[in-house]
C-alpha cells in the first residue's frame, strides 16, 4: 500500500515561512505528478504547487514567488517552502500523487498551517 506522509506545519506568525515534507513509501518516480493541494475553511480545496517526474514545476497565482516545490529522490520526499506567509495561506495542506504506474492517484492525511496576524 502506497503512503504519503506529510509533515512541518504549525503555526507561524505572518512573514514567517515553513517547510512542509511529503514522505512517500515509494519511489517518487512512480508518480507521474506530485503536487500541494490546500484546504482553508469553508473553502474548496486547491492547487498550490505542483513537480512532474521530468522536473517541470506549476505554482498556483498565490504562490508564485512565495512558495517553492522541491524534491529529493534519495529519500522520496517532495518539499513546499513557503516564505512571506499570510494570514489567508491558513489551511489544512494535502500532498498529492498521481500515478500512471499504479493507475491511480494517492492522498496524505493533511498537515495543518495556521498563519497568525
Amino acid at each position: 500500500q502506497v503512503q504519503l506522509v506529510e509533515s512541518g506545519g504549525g503555526l507561524v506568525q505572518a512573514g514567517g515561512s515553513l517547510r512542509l515534507s511529503c514522505a512517500a513509501s515509494t519511489s517518487i518516480f512512480r508518480f507521474n505528478t506530485m503536487a500541494w493541494y490546500r484546504a482553508a475553511p469553508g473553502k474548496q480545496r486547491e492547487l498550490v504547487a505542483s513537480i512532474t517526474s521530468g522536473g517541470s514545476r506549476n505554482y498556483a497565482d498565490s504562490a508564485k514567488g512565495r512558495f517553492t516545490i522541491s524534491r529529493d529522490s534519495a529519500r522520496n520526499t517532495v518539499y513546499l517552502q513557503m516564505n512571506s506567509l499570510t494570514p489567508e495561506d491558513t489551511a489544512v495542506y494535502y500532498c498529492k500523487g498521481s500515478s500512471d504506474f499504479f493507475r491511480k492517484d494517492f492522498w496524505g492525511q493533511g498537515t495543518q498551517v495556521t498563519v497568525s496576524s
